[in-house]
């Protein structure tokens, strides 16, 4: 004997619902979402290929040292010569869209959660399924609601990718040490002073970590969002898997590997001391005065 609860039919009721009375709130968020892709995208395109690759290995040099930043400059310029830099310009774009809107969205959350029990107990069953639930999954509605673009491809990577930002902002502020949040009140802190002089700073690295994966997460869908229009390198491994192209597969593989190797790495940076900061500060420092002789 067996049962049918239902639920796929319900599902397919709720969006045609949303279809049939929500369209021009639908195309009101895909033109926002649109502005901020294609202003990202368009920026990165038109800047010359040399200009961002000294621009990033002088980020890479600032916040992780001299080594990385020549892996950095050698690696983009073997993106460039593998005539893949326009792919992999729209992949960053699609990312960093992805991650902004994450972070606008996840942080404020992530708040709002370490300040309410009650927000904390009905989100993070939210962000479980989030986090379970197949990629693919996340297309579907994408494409339904969206169409095909790089909109949708930015909304499933959205939806995939913000929940570790929320988890770990949410984290960061609840471990901040009561001793902290007693000096503060002591002073006179009101509750927004209190948030955004104590808390939160004391917070960063946990929220710079949840960025740093919410950044891998996106990297982690573009092969997946290519299947609905976003582009990118994930078109092109997707070229290489229909064609059984391996050369081309490869190509493509290797470039967003290179991509997330350097995100990964400067986004982490930014949760500690700058490396090259830390060796100039040695290097300028002032000797410690000798210790007068006594006679």
């Amino acid at each position: 004997m067996t049962f049918d609860f239902g639920i796929g039919d319900g599902a397919d009721a709720l969006v045609n619902y949303i279809l049939d009375n929500y369209s021009p709130a639908l195309d009101g968020i895909a033109d926002a979402i649109s502005l901020v892709t294609t202003g990202i995208k368009t920026a990165l395109v038109w800047a010359p290929a040399p200009a961002l690759i000294a621009l990033v290995a002088l980020v890479a040099l600032w916040r992780t040292g001299i080594l990385f930043a020549a892996f950095t400059a050698l690696a983009l310029a073997a993106i460039a010569g593998m005539g893949l830099w326009v792919q992999t310009m729209e992949t960053l774009s699609l990312v960093l869209a992805a991650t902004f809107i994450a972070l606008v969205i996840g942080v404020p959350l992530g708040i709002a959660m370490a300040r309410s029990n009650l927000i904390a107990t009905a989100v993070r069953p939210v962000l479980d399924l989030m986090q379970t639930m197949p990629a693919f999954v996340y297309l579907i509605p994408a494409a339904m609601f969206f169409g095909l673009g790089a909109v949708p491809g930015t909304i499933a990577t959205v939806i995939f990718s913000m929940p570790p930002v929320v988890r770990l902002t949410d984290l960061g502020i609840r471990q901040v040490q009561q001793e902290y949040v007693e000096a503060g009140l002591a002073f006179g802190c009101t509750d927004s002073q209190l948030l955004w002089k104590v808390q939160f700073p004391l917070a960063l690295p946990s929220i710079m970590a949840g960025m740093n994966q919410t950044i891998m997460l996106a990297l982690s869908m573009v092969v997946i969002a290519s299947m609905i229009g976003a582009g990118g390198l994930g078109n092109t491994v997707l070229t290489g898997i229909q064609r059984l192209d391996v050369g081309l597969g490869f190509e493509g593989g290797l470039a967003v590997v290179v991509l997330a190797v350097i995100l990964d790495r400067i986004t982490q940076s930014f949760g500690r001391k700058s490396a090259f900061g830390q060796t100039l500060r040695a290097l300028f420092a002032k000797p410690a005065p000798a210790d007068a002789k006594t006679s």
